[in-house]
């Protein structure tokens, strides 16, 4: 076991963690996670089925006589959001994290921990490999290709379950309850570009880095600032006062992440140098006082670049330009029924360019679904007026919460009786497979619960270790209070 993780409890899933930790296991790339479980599996003569997106379900029998007691499904997505800093050397499609600890809390150096779902996974697992628990039939969920959309959950086949309780583990905030979520639904515009030969005679990149970013769903009410954002603003205030062509934007990578960094490429004439200068600074100034608080590291840095061979025509960089400025960002409505909860948010999540076009993809949540559907129709306007091919997927649903649900009933009293506090019960603005699964099992009494894990979906993220302990306590006890 990795030095940094030697004494932690419970032991059995930090085993597992450090193991989980060193596979590969980035959205989209999840065969080798998916292999290691497979083998578990047969290691400890559990029964598995894999279907063929690469979900998995382990089956581990009930304590001998609680073959009655009902059956519990214990649930999370093996993929994890790999994100890193650009000056960190990391290839996540072999290297292993790299863990770190500060005081209480396990941090990744540099990247994404995959504490989200890694930890919820590292519990499913401890709970089929540990003999000495109480439990009645268990089945164990593991999903793939979660954070790009919810596909594993989105083909799980009807019958495939037996068990009517879920315990879903992907929830980030120790001794709080999830019972509901908001659905969501992306949006990927494809803009065609037509190119020329640069007439200017200086190439500048214009790079906006140092902001936090953190996931499109929860932290979208933070204030935190996008720098795609950003990078169109500088390059509007600039159009504004000088002739310049543009080459590229580039920024953002994942749907369910606000982008942390963005730049461009421009080409302009060595004497308006000075007033790209000018620009860069007020802006840096004007963005700085804006995100006082929230994003304090913020930074734009316009730099010589290599000069390219071609520029995007005046009327293509004015529509990519625009596009960035126009299109929203952030929370679009607050709920009127729960206090404190976004009701529906657009992410402008990513910005590229390619051979012949420009492409903007566009992440969309809402816990009411007419809203969702009127603002993934006012993108699909949007596009119309700018004359971009759209691709809207399925959007997938919400889970709808229920206050009288047993097992929440059962946790709230467990919760009380073992740490001495009533749990926080709430829905979140982001989405869970729960949402599929409950429309694809009716009747799914469900509820999501986890240790405490901050800024997931960025190099940032980290877990607090002590949560992680109280969160497998109270894993446990459910169960053996379950198996009566």
């Amino acid at each position: 076991m990795d030095k940094v993780l030697e004494g932690l409890k419970p032991e059995i899933l930090w085993k597992h963690f450090d193991e989980i930790r060193k596979i590969p296991r980035c959205s989209g790339n999840e065969e080798a996670i998916g292999n290691y479980i497979v083998e578990f599996a047969k290691a400890h003569k559990l029964d598995y089925t894999k279907d063929e997106v690469g979900n998995i379900i382990v089956r581990k029998p009930a304590t001998p006589g609680k073959e009655n007691a009902p059956g519990v499904i214990l649930q999370g997505h093996i993929d994890m959001v790999c994100e890193k800093n650009s000056d960190v050397d990391h290839d996540f499609t072999k290297d292993p994290i790299k863990l770190k600890r500060e005081g209480d809390w396990l941090k990744a150096d540099g990247t994404t921990l995959g504490a989200d779902n890694g930890i919820g996974v590292a519990a499913a697992l401890a709970v089929l490999e540990d003999n000495s628990l109480v439990h009645g039939p268990i089945e164990a969920l593991f999903t793939i290709d979660e954070e790009r959309g919810l596909t594993g959950a989105a083909y799980i086949k009807p019958g495939s379950l037996k068990g009517k309780i879920l315990l879903n583990l992907d929830s980030e905030d120790d001794g709080v309850f999830t019972i509901g979520c908001a659905g969501g639904g992306d949006s990927i515009f494809t803009l065609e570009t037509e190119t020329i030969i640069p007439g200017n005679e200086k190439a500048v990149r214009i790079f906006v880095s140092g902001l936090k970013g953190g996931h499109s769903g929860v932290d979208i009410n933070s204030g935190r600032g996008n720098a795609i954002k950003i990078v169109g603003r500088v390059l509007y205030e600039l159009r504004e006062k000088v002739d310049y062509e543009l080459n590229l934007i580039e920024g953002g990578d994942k749907r369910n992440a606000i982008p942390r960094e963005a730049y461009a490429i421009i080409v302009l004439n060595k004497k308006d140098e000075p007033e790209l200068e000018k620009i860069v600074k007020c802006v840096l100034s004007e963005v700085k006082e804006e995100l006082k608080g929230t994003d304090d590291g913020v930074m734009i840095e316009a730099k010589d670049e290599k000069m390219p061979d071609k520029v995007f025509t005046k009327m293509v960089r004015d529509k990519i330009i625009n596009s960035i400025l126009a299109l929203p960002h952030g929370v679009l409505a607050m709920s009127q029924a729960i206090k404190g909860l976004v009701q529906t948010s657009t992410n402008l999540a990513a910005v590229h360019t390619k051979e012949k076009s420009f492409e903007i993809v566009k992440s969309s949540r809402s816990s009411i679904n007419s809203e969702l559907r009127f603002v993934l129709n006012s993108l699909k306007a949007f596009a119309k007026l700018i004359e971009a091919e759209i691709e809207q997927p399925n959007p997938y649903p919400g889970w709808t919460p229920n206050p009288d649900s047993e097992i929440l009933k059962t946790m709230v009293k467990l919760h009380k009786e073992i740490f001495g506090k009533e749990p926080v019960v709430e829905a979140i603005h982001a989405g869970l497979e729960t949402g599929i699964i409950g429309e694809k099992f009716p009747g799914m009494d469900m509820i999501s619960f986890g240790p405490t894990i901050k800024n997931p979906h960025s190099p940032d993220e980290k877990v607090q270790i002590s949560t992680v302990e109280r969160f497998w306590i109270l894993l446990t006890k459910t169960l053996e209070h379950l198996a009566g």
